[in-house]
């Protein structure tokens, strides 16, 4: 079957958080992923992992992780959601992303095996999006024989279809209200779940934050006798610059930390990294050195986050801020950019269950003009709710028909000035795809 065929059969699966009006909500169980991953050869016990867990920042952790470990010439494979363009971006080894032609055949061993399951009454439906592409993920790494495979959670972590895997590190990156219709409605409930991914006796790598935060995971670490390291150590040091490059030792030598992605919140992720490098190498094996970690840092790819495009004479800032923590993040990032002189605008959408009046108060009033963009996804939010937001802010805005007519607005009227666009992944993938070419916005 081809390529074609296993995208359209995978668009088509309805997405794991879609809720109709009034119907069910599909339930998750670990046992279904374990019974499917069984089928096709149990490759979650052929590879070795580190699993990431958090509300903002895992994905940026993990590939940052992945590039230190393919710097240090570790076969590595990355898995990450959601994907900005093509779902081949969640599968890769090294810097390569899975080609088409692995990418369908895996697909097809992945449903005819779901399909069989379901037909002799061992799994009660067929498996999500999310479960079919994990298992598919999971067979490419151990049938191309990777030597470890850097995993992100999708949501939450305890029923996330990754912690399927046994981890030799669990990683927590910074936790905040996120999902609270899944995971619960609280910092702490939320932390649980994500703790999910911690194994008896196993490690955690983590650092500081939300206190409910704190006392939630050392509660979970403290009974599963989970040993935490601190990742504290290899943040900049007190009173260093919060933009640009710095030093930090570890492995016995001074690192020069250069990160291409943007935003002082990025510091805590690379930090993350860091420790989980220098735990593989010294725990694990490794052979991990000081100039591939400061390397693999310096070459890590991450598009959308804080990214910076200059094109048609204005400069694009694409970022998947997809909730006010991410919001947040995004304003301090924008410190220097946006100024009163010069034209200012963001594009902006975001999916429904998402606190879409809370993120336009933190940074609408920024811009001078703020365009509503339609999104291709079935949970997105309704046009008439982001212009509700809008008027609340008294920030002027005006809804486009399209994310191109959006672009297109936006760059007719921003010459010489900076146009953010940011609320969705969904969003920035289809904007950063026409900015570059695909497709052009002219």
């Amino acid at each position: 079957m081809s390529y074609r065929a296993a995208i359209e059969q995978l668009n088509a699966m309805t997405p794991e958080l879609y809720t109709q009006p009034g119907g069910l909500r599909r339930k998750f169980s670990l046992d279904e992923v374990r019974t499917l991953l069984a089928a096709v050869g149990d490759p979650q016990r052929r590879v070795r992992s580190v699993l990431i867990a958090g509300t903002n920042g895992k994905g940026s952790t993990a590939s940052t992780l992945a590039s230190i470990l393919t710097a240090s010439g570790v076969r590595t494979g990355l898995y990450t959601s959601p994907h900005l363009a093509r779902a081949n971006e969640r599968i890769r080894i090294g810097r390569e992303e899975i080609d088409d032609e692995a990418f369908a055949s895996l697909f097809f061993r992945v449903m005819d095996a779901a399909h069989m399951l379901v037909r002799e009454g061992r799994l009660p439906q067929l498996p999500s999006f999310f479960e079919i592409l994990t298992a598919q993920a999971l067979l490419y790494f151990a049938e191309q024989k990777v030597e470890l495979v850097v995993l992100e959670v999708g949501m939450g972590g305890r029923l996330d279809a990754t912690n399927a895997v046994d981890p030799l590190l669990s990683v927590i990156t910074d936790i905040s209200l996120d999902h609270t219709e899944w995971l619960g409605s609280t910092i702490a409930a939320i932390t649980r779940e994500k703790a999910g991914i911690l194994r008896r006796g196993g490690t955690l790598i983590t650092l500081p934050q939300h206190p409910e935060a704190n006392q939630a995971l050392g509660e979970t670490a403290a009974a599963l006798d989970v040993r935490v390291v601190n990742a504290a150590e290899y943040m900049p040091p007190i009173g260093a610059s919060m933009a640009g490059s710095y030093s930090v030792e570890a492995l016995g030598a001074a690192i020069e930390v250069d990160s291409p992605l943007s935003g002082a919140h990025q510091q805590r992720n690379v930090a993350l990294a860091i420790a989980a490098a220098v735990e593989l190498a010294l725990a694990q094996g490794f052979p991990i050195t000081p100039a591939a970690i400061a390397d693999g840092i310096r070459n890590t790819r991450w598009p959308g986050r804080l990214e910076r495009i200059e094109a048609r004479g204005v400069v694009w800032i694409l970022d998947v801020a997809h909730n006010p923590a991410g919001a947040w993040a995004l304003r301090a990032g924008l410190s220097g950019l946006l100024s009163e002189d010069r034209p200012r605008r963001l594009i902006f959408s975001c999916l429904r269950d998402k606190p879409v009046g809370e993120m336009a108060q933190i940074f609408f009033p920024l811009f001078e003009q703020v365009i509503f963009a339609p999104i291709h996804s079935t949970r997105a939010a309704a046009m008439e709710d982001l212009e509700a937001a809008g008027r609340a802010t008294g920030t002027p805005a005006v809804s486009a028909g399209s994310v191109r007519e959006a672009l297109q607005w936006a760059g007719e009227r921003g010459q010489g000035g900076v146009v953010v666009v940011s609320g969705s992944v969904y969003l920035v993938g289809e904007a950063r795809s026409l900015l570059l070419g695909d497709g052009g916005i002219g």
